[in-house]
């Protein structure tokens, strides 16, 4: 068993199964737990008097520890770029062969959705440069999406 730091010294039983606690008891260990509440309301407010004292926050000199962005440089991300949606029974996407076509729900030259982990983050528009599709960011959305 771990002893209670407001546990009165003086006032120590032997452990039994049904140990009785006196009314003294738990009057002295509600005075200990409040004259440490009010201990720490005056460490509160002596702490709360002081200035903030900032740090340097000139860049350092030595180039070994890299910036924080460049650790995020190696993080994996999910991107997705939708072109559109449909729904389609099962059948459907079995009888599907090189060269068919799927209607989709937006048509040419409406906006795309970009997603980074399952999240709408921006909008674009498809391009074709070099013989590569590409994707031109237009919109950036903010979190509330």
């Amino acid at each position: 068993m771990s002893e209670s730091p407001l546990k009165d010294e003086s006032a120590e039983a032997p452990a039994t199964d049904k140990q009785q606690v006196s009314p003294q008891d738990i009057e002295n260990l509600l005075s200990q737990a409040q004259a440490g509440v009010d201990q720490a309301a005056g460490d509160n407010e002596s702490a709360a008097a002081q200035p903030f004292q900032l740090n340097d926050l000139q860049p350092s000199e030595s180039g070994d520890a890299p910036h924080p962005m460049d650790l995020l440089g190696d993080v994996e991300l999910d991107l997705r770029i939708e072109l559109g949606r449909t729904q389609m029974r099962l059948e459907e996407v079995l009888r599907l062969r090189s060269g068919a076509v799927v209607a989709l729900d937006k048509l040419a030259g409406d906006p795309v959705d970009i997603y980074v982990n399952g999240r709408l983050i921006a909008r674009g528009e498809v391009l074709v440069m070099n013989d590569n599709f590409c994707v031109r960011v237009t919109e950036l959305l903010g979190g509330a999406e």
